[in-house]
């Protein structure tokens, strides 16, 4: 099998291993297959694949977008290193609050399966990362919303002390005061 999956603490986030054929000319590996994916309890169809650059020291996060524009999405740096978070906001559910995260980077080449009802968020720790990400609705602006990086509630333990935010993100509200309507 070209993958191996480990559901995280959060067991619908699922951090995904890609088998890596190498050799002195470099690497090749499949980095999504639907019907092993499927298998594995992701099988949303992927519908809008984004490419986001950030330099070191970037957080950005935590984001999401409201019922019934949700997304899902399937995260991987190609180039450089991030910690990327993943915050349960399902109302209900015995997670609701609570975050899993994970390295992701260029060298491990692992993947990182976010589904819809989770906020999500990355800080950059290599000197730039570009991420490139499916996700299994489209962008849609007015269903976006977010959640303040640092929120006491959550408790994310990000690995850098003073991340460059934007304005957007220093103004996000806590999870006792955002605006979602997911449900478990």
């Amino acid at each position: 099998m070209p993958f191996h999956f480990h559901p995280l603490a959060i067991p619908e986030v699922v951090l995904v291993e890609p088998q890596r054929f190498g050799d002195a000319r470099g690497f090749f590996m499949e980095t999504y297959q639907y019907e092993t994916f499927a298998a594995n309890n992701i099988s949303l169809n992927f519908v809008q694949d984004n490419h986001s650059r950030s330099a070191h020291g970037v957080l950005r996060g935590l984001h999401f977008q409201k019922d019934p524009h949700a997304q899902g999405k399937l995260l991987k740096a190609v180039v450089g290193e991030i910690f990327d978070v993943a915050v349960d906001i399902r109302r209900g559910s015995p997670t609701f609050g609570q975050w899993v995260g994970e390295i992701l980077s260029a060298e491990n080449g692992r993947l990182l399966y976010v589904p819809p009802g989770f906020a999500h968020g990355f800080c950059v720790l290599s000197e730039t990362a570009d991420i490139i990400y499916k996700t299994t609705n489209y962008y849609h602006p007015k269903s976006e919303k977010g959640i303040i990086w640092n929120d006491p509630q959550i408790g994310a333990e990000w690995p850098i002390a003073n991340p460059l935010l934007s304005t957007r993100d220093q103004t996000q509200p806590s999870l006792s005061e955002a605006d979602f309507n997911f449900q478990y």
